[in-house]
């Protein structure tokens, strides 16, 4: 439902001071007396950490302070599960330490290579530089899990203590390396497997990736005129991080102040913490501003990554083209810590089997700890591994049954009342699906003629060398948006109405995280629009937890669909106490989501989501057979967004997200050996560059509204990321007649590939 300022491209509320450099970003920020920190970062996968010797550190002129393990009073923290001490080593509290999970047993363990010894604080951060170097540390080095398939041999040595489990994550399942399991059963598989025409089989190895956001881990600590402990810092759920780091120091939450000024990126990277808890421990200990910036290497091995998996995939169908039967069996690697693996893991089962009708489906989704860098959340968080698991057996079924990928994709697509695997189908009528399934078709080529649809012949085009081979592909894909699993999802809003017999100001407070893709905006026009007043009346307050309540993550493609709602809310609220002259009119609403439920431990049923968001993405491809170098003449991205609230920002992400889709589908190689990451620069770790993207990238816009969506928008922002690798490979595969089953598809792998075939 487009309005004055819903469905319009407004300028985003930060691009001037963004342009101009005035715009604060963590790093950035400067106060009187301030100190600096660098952190000693473990740089080995499994060890006992001995003892640390901090004296010739603390001797160094200039250091103020060095923190180890015993000056963190409860040494744990973790979004999902505290399984992560905050600095590694020997305990200090004894009594601290059995109150923690497991009973503080293993917090002296290094279980990847970021985790972290000691932080120290000096003069300057050099001086803090030379004194991490000081510190001498006695390890006794354990045995390394590098390939979560080793984990699950039952020799393998437990990384972890038995944790007890909590009754609202029941998928957290601490079997020895298993640190969560999934399931679905339904139906007969081994009957329609019997049954069946066509069966495909198919090993599938799913990398990791870096998020490479512009601004890595920064922030300053320090402690606020009412005492409250304080940090400027980067995150995705400001009020999350003030209870996590609450917790670490022993504090009531009020004590705990997280403020965010601008972000420089996120993708899901920043969702767990990195700064925050070793800033507020400085800052309080010390009564003095700390100023702690990551290089990017220190970045690179401290936060997580996506999930390394690995999985095998086996389908069936009748002759005419009918799903009869899917099962799967992913392990992922969940590295040295929980953070959201169970919950990532939740959204690949629900969308490996993609969204289609299959009455007989056996999955099972495992995530196995390993000392890798953990894996955590990511743009599309599991969808994108499931997407290219279900996607590429489609594309198969199709070559095998000589159907053409759109016309199976037609047959088999969820609408209206079909159950999706887990029993129950999409709370909307999925008309989404479809929609973008046939416009990203046609924007690549394809046909439908009177004997079906079509993919383009892709004949060789005038001047192309004989080397090079052409293809088309696509992939369709299905998300959920906001959290789910029987979490009552929900957003805190307020809105203050000033002036005297008229408006003259609406002040709007809100949570909410922005990292670059403009939600701030989008909320001053959402704003403007449910007040019905001019745009340049709305101001809005920063993000901060001294001044707000939670308005929720960033995150699961959930801040526009969530704080839309909770705006929409305050604003009707403070209008009528404005009419009935309680003035200035301030309102408060906290928006409930509609309900869900977990799934069934053993079965996988459940009603798990309120709203998802559908995108497909078709490319047409360009193979250099002498060389392995791809091309990329044309990719389409459909995306179903419901109402576009900003369109201009809109677009921005659709082509965000399919760049950084195309990056991990080709170029971004993360490579960890024996727990040691190999790319942890940007030399090494290569992000797409303006050679490697489509010459033309088009972006559909596709509204069909969403019910429970403010103005009819549902959430969209992971959604174009998710298809893009699976599209790639099939067009790859269209192009030169082969199945690239693990990627990324760098020219070395293609052109390997090519060299086996001859």
């Amino acid at each position: 439902m487009e309005g004055k300022y819903v469905g319009q491209a407004v300028t985003r509320i930060d691009a001037r001071s963004k342009v101009t450099g005035q715009a604060l970003y963590p790093g950035d920020f400067v106060m009187e007396g301030m100190l600096y920190m660098k952190l000693l970062f473990a740089g080995r996968p499994h060890a006992r950490v001995l003892r640390v010797d901090t004296e010739k550190a603390e001797s160094l002129p200039g250091v103020v302070a060095v923190f180890t393990s015993r000056d963190v009073p409860f040494n744990e923290y973790g979004l999902q599960y505290p399984d992560q001490p905050v600095l590694v080593g020997p305990p200090g509290d004894p009594e601290a330490a059995r109150q923690l999970v497991g009973g503080g047993i293993g917090r002296d363990e290094v279980r990847f290579v970021g985790d972290q010894i000691a932080a120290v604080v000096a003069e300057s951060e050099e001086i803090a530089a030379q004194a991490v170097d000081l510190i001498a540390v006695e390890y006794e080095d354990l045995p390394v899990l590098s390939d979560p398939r080793d984990s699950l041999k039952p020799d393998a040595p437990q990384l972890h203590p038995k944790y007890p489990g909590v009754s609202y994550h029941p998928e957290l399942v601490f079997e020895g390396n298993i640190a969560s399991r999934h399931r679905i059963r339904r139906g007969d598989v081994d009957a329609a497997f019997a049954q069946a025409a066509v069966v495909v089989e198919s090993e599938y190895e799913i990398p990791g990736q870096e998020h490479i956001f512009l601004q890595p881990e920064a922030g300053v600590g320090y402690v606020d005129d009412e005492g409250r402990v304080t940090v400027i810092t980067s995150g995705q759920w400001a009020h999350e991080d003030r209870h996590q780091v609450a917790h670490a120091l022993g504090l009531e939450e009020e004590q705990v102040r997280i403020i965010y000024p601008a972000i420089g990126g996120a993708f899901g990277g920043k969702e767990d913490l990195s700064v925050h808890i070793v800033l507020a421990l400085a800052a309080w200990k010390l009564h003095r501003p700390v100023k702690l910036v990551w290089s990017r290497t220190e970045s690179i091995i401290g936060h997580h990554k996506r999930h390394h998996v690995f999985a095998r995939a086996r389908w069936a169908a009748a002759a005419d083209g009918t799903l009869l039967a899917a099962e799967n069996y992913v392990i992922a690697d969940a590295g040295g810590y929980v953070y959201t693996t169970n919950k990532v893991m939740g959204n690949l089962l629900l969308t490996c089997n993609g969204p289609y009708k299959i009455p007989n489906v056996k999955t099972d989704v495992l995530g196995v700890y390993t000392n890798n860098i953990p894996g955590g959340a990511f743009r599309g968080f599991g969808a994108p591994q499931g997407n290219f698991i279900a996607e590429a057996q489609m594309n198969k079924l199709a070559e095998a049954l000589g159907m053409d990928p759109v016309e199976l994709r037609l047959l088999n697509v969820v609408q209206g009342d079909d159950p999706m695997p887990w029993g129950k189908p999409l709370p909307d009528d999925a008309r989404g699906l479809v929609d973008t399934l046939i416009a990203a078709a046609k924007a690549v080529g394809w046909q439908q003629t009177e004997q079906g649809w079509q993919a383009p012949a892709c004949a060789p085009r005038p001047g192309d060398p004989p080397t090079l081979k052409r293809g088309v592909g696509l992939a369709l894909g299905v998300k959920n948006v906001g959290f789910s699993f029987g979490y009552q999802e929900n957003a805190w809003a307020a809105i203050e109405l000033r002036g005297g017999r008229e408006i003259e100001a609406a002040v709007v407070y809100a949570a909410s995280s922005d990292v670059g893709q403009g939600t701030r905006t989008v909320i001053r026009q959402m704003a403007a629009e449910a007040l019905n007043l001019p745009l340049e009346l709305v101001t809005l307050e920063p993000t901060d937890t001294g001044i707000t309540e939670s308005s929720g993550s960033c995150s699961a493609s959930r801040m526009t669909f969530m704080i839309g709602n909770a705006i929409k809310g305050a604003a009707e609220a403070a209008l009528q106490k404005w009419a009935d002259e309680d003035r200035p009119a301030r309102a408060e609403y906290t928006y409930l989501a509609p309900k869900t439920t977990p799934i069934d431990r053993e079965t996988g049923y459940g009603d798990p989501n309120f709203s998802y968001g559908y995108v497909t993405v078709a490319t047409q491809i360009a193979v250099d057979t002498l060389t392995g170098q791809l091309y990329f003449p044309k990719m389409a991205c459909a995306n179903d967004v419901g109402q576009a609230i900003n369109p201009r920002l809109l677009t921005g992400q659709i082509e965000g997200g399919v760049i950084q889709g195309l990056g991990w589908a080709t170029t971004e190689h993360f490579i960890e050996k024996d727990g040691y990451p190999l790319t942890k620069t940007l030399s090494t770790y290569l992000v797409p560059t303006i050679v490697d993207i489509p010459d033309e990238l088009e972006a559909i816009v596709i509204e069909n509204p969403e019910p429970h969506g403010p103005w009819g928008a549902r959430g969209m922002g992971e959604m174009p990321l998710i298809p893009v690798a699976a599209a790639v490979q099939a067009a790859l595969h269209h192009a030169v007649g082969l199945w690239y089953d693990a990627f990324p598809f760098t020219t070395e792998r293609v052109l390997r590939g090519l060299k086996l075939k001859e």
